[in-house]
């Protein structure tokens, strides 16, 4: 492993993802060892909601081979990547090591993640027919392949029914425009909202859900083709993020702080937001405080665009396993029919697979989740390259004294560039 993983993790590899994206690992004994002549598999994972499925799909992986048996680590979300970092070091990392597309590439240079290329040719996985493009681009390092394609999240609104109807306020509708986004805000404001319930909640932690898509829906971006050039400096990137800030600074979104106190997935849950963007992962979360209270409304465009941004989980395998062969051969099942399909059924997440996507749909009756599928084709791939974390922690730095109103945007945003770019340049020239 090379020594600048210590460096990045030090930075803050969990602080540029925030509360939205979830997955796993942990654990303090080391993995890869046998027991009753059987070869033992351990496989991470960090949502104590994915864990029943995941343990449903190892079962089944071991009911059919006998001379394995497959188990999961659960570690916390706020534990995950410090932890990994600790097992690859001292040779104790899960033999499956379930992987999302901000940390592939830091994790792949450092030598963790061995290639799955060979093995996913050699097998009938077809991945490039079976799964969205941009979930196996992300998981394509430099040419080499480094994780299994397991789930996807796109984005959606999500809103109160019960706070709207008490507003005497239309619901959303599919079709609409930010500008329409922003004047329900307005109306349920002027409605009189209770005291400590906010329009919406409009995140710095949370680009994925709110303004990364209507950046490039705005012809900006965050990183060049080819990672060689920050855009956030762009006049095109700033306008992309003004009218979200805006929302925040006029008052129809609760401030830094108090979303810092209190995380807006908890503020919905709580019957605090009448409207918030999120991703179906968290339809899970939602269901146990807010089942039949809440509607699914497509984002809306902007710019005239209709772009969202697509993320996923991948399951990756150790470079340092004591079983690659087993290790590989499970990663690979794990993108099969029947194991997505065990996924797809739980309502948990939506399985990766092309022909698995629709069980997720299926699953939940009580809204239409159809919008999660639909997005798929209007989808940009989260932005990540391998200084992730370090550009996140610029980021950080610039944008949230923009979001408390103590500094302009265009300011924030051509800082971040201009810090931005010397790190980019440092990556390149290794």
């Amino acid at each position: 492993m090379k020594k600048n993983l210590k460096k990045i993790t030090a930075v803050g590899l969990t602080a540029l993802l925030g509360a939205g994206l979830l997955a796993g690992c942990g654990g303090d004994g080391k993995s890869g060892g046998s027991k009753d002549g059987k070869v033992e598999l351990v496989m991470s994972v960090w949502d104590s909601d994915q864990q029943p499925v995941m343990e449903k799909m190892a079962e089944a992986y071991n009911k059919e081979h006998p001379d394995v048996e497959v188990t999961t680590q659960l570690t916390t979300w706020s534990e995950y990547w410090t932890k990994l970092e600790a097992s690859a070091t001292g040779g104790s990392a899960p033999d499956i090591i379930t992987m999302n597309v901000l940390h592939v590439e830091e994790y792949a240079d450092a030598g963790i993640l061995m290639d799955l290329t060979d093995a996913e040719a050699e097998s009938d996985l077809k991945i490039h027919e079976n799964f969205p493009a941009p979930l196996v681009d992300g998981y394509t390092v430099d040419g080499k392949l480094y994780g299994i394609p397991k789930d996807f999240d796109t984005n959606a609104v999500f809103y109160n029914k019960e706070i709207f109807d008490q507003a005497g306020v239309a619901y959303p509708q599919d079709g609409w425009t930010f500008e329409d986004f922003r004047k329900t805000c307005e109306d349920l404001q002027a409605a009189g909202l209770p005291e400590g319930v906010y329009p919406t909640a409009i995140n710095r932690n949370s680009g994925q859900t709110t303004y990364d898509a209507t950046v490039y829906a705005n012809g900006g971006y965050f990183l060049s083709e080819g990672n060689e050039k920050s855009g956030w400096g762009e006049q095109a990137t700033i306008d992309g993020i003004q009218p979200w800030l805006d929302l925040v600074l006029d008052g129809l979104s609760p401030t830094l702080q108090q979303m810092s106190d209190t995380d807006p997935d908890a503020m919905f849950q709580g019957g605090q937001l009448a409207m918030y963007f999120s991703g179906n992962y968290m339809i899970t979360s939602y269901n146990k405080t807010l089942e039949g209270k809440y509607g699914i409304a497509k984002r809306p465009t902007f710019n005239g665009k209709d772009t969202d941004i697509i993320n996923g989980l991948a399951f990756s395998v150790s470079a340092n396993t004591e079983h690659p062969e087993e290790a590989k051969e499970f990663a690979l099942w794990l993108g099969s029919e029947e194991a997505q399909k065990i996924q797809g059924e739980s309502g948990v997440c939506i399985s990766a697979r092309n022909d698995c996507q629709q069980y997720f749909v299926d699953a939940h009756d009580e809204v239409d989740c159809q919008v999660f599928l639909d997005n798929v084709a209007n989808s940009e791939l989260l932005p990540h390259c391998k200084v992730t974390s370090e550009l996140s922690q610029v980021e950080k730095k610039y944008l949230e004294p923009a979001w408390k109103g103590e500094t302009n945007l265009a300011d924030a945003c051509k800082n971040i560039a201009k810090e931005q770019d010397p790190i980019l340049e440092k990556m390149n020239s290794k």
